[in-house]
């Protein structure tokens, strides 16, 4: 660890050097040695956090990425993809990876596997083989697992530490804002009706899961959007679901909003989807 903060120092010094100069060169070392700038931050020359859209990985899949995944195409596939292409972007970054879309692709994928209402049949039988017989519920649930306990797993490329991976949740008027007017490849829309059933659904899974094990990731956020008139949340149901949730011993963000105009994709961070603005929220 020393000898790589010893040599991202010396990169960094001869980089301020050929940009700005010896002076600031040396002024940077000066605040180093001065404890004005932090030396935490020298273990890593990536830079922090990234919140992505995974809509490129539907239209090439990993390609553009130097990989050699096509488009999924089927729940499997994608789940396969999705947990390569989050190694894949974490490598490249010292802090989190945001995938706020990631149960709204999931259940585009259920949607084409088992019929836009597959959530009214959770129990219906879809696979059977010689020892057991497993329902949509079931192979959802399987499929959870495996993407959780995956990117739980450490990372050579990151020290051995696992990725830091970030999800999103959201109540119905901030599902209508920010994908009101989305569109997958094949021209279908987003459903909300399937999709509020399936965060239901992991955020359910996920708390009961980690019971079990010690799981870190994914840090989820709930984005709930209130009338900054009546001082009330616009969807009750759904601030009624999140209390229930802290209630059973969640842990989980809550990220309140009287606009949909931007996303809480990180623990301390926001992102504004209209305007190119960043803010460090705490």
């Amino acid at each position: 660890l020393f000898r790589s903060i010893k040599l991202n120092r010396s990169r960094l010094t001869d980089k301020i050097r050929d940009l700005y100069g010896d002076d600031l060169a040396k002024e940077y070392i000066r605040q180093l040695e001065c404890h004005e700038l932090y030396k935490h931050d020298e273990t890593s020359i990536f830079p922090y956090c990234v919140a992505i859209t995974m809509y490129p990985m539907l239209l090439d899949g990993l390609k553009n990425m130097g990989g050699i995944s096509a488009p999924p195409k089927h729940l499997r596939s994608f789940c396969g993809i999705f947990v390569n292409m989050v190694f894949t972007i974490a490598a490249q970054f010292a802090g989190a990876v945001a995938t706020p879309e990631f149960l709204l692709y999931f259940d585009y994928f259920c949607r084409k596997e088992w019929g836009n209402d597959y959530y009214l049949h959770y129990d219906k039988i879809v696979e059977t083989s010689v020892s057991k017989e497993r329902t949509i519920k079931d192979v959802i649930l399987d499929y959870f697992q495996n993407i959780v306990y995956y990117l739980n797993q450490p990372a050579a490329a990151r020290n051995f530490q696992s990725v830091f991976w970030n999800i999103s949740y959201f109540d119905s008027f901030y599902f209508k804002g920010v994908f009101g007017e989305f569109y997958f490849p094949d021209g279908t829309a987003p459903q909300w009706e399937s999709l509020d059933a399936l965060q239901r659904l992991f955020m359910k899974w996920f708390n009961k899961e980690r019971t079990r094990e010690v799981l870190t990731f994914p840090v989820e956020t709930m984005n709930i959007l209130w009338d900054p008139e009546t001082k009330e949340y616009k969807d009750q149901e759904m601030a009624d679901f999140t209390a229930e949730m802290w209630a059973e011993g969640h842990s989980f963000f809550l990220y309140n909003s009287d606009s949909a105009d931007a996303l809480s994709s990180c623990c301390r961070l926001k992102n504004k989807i209209e305007s190119n603005v960043f803010s460090y929220t705490l």
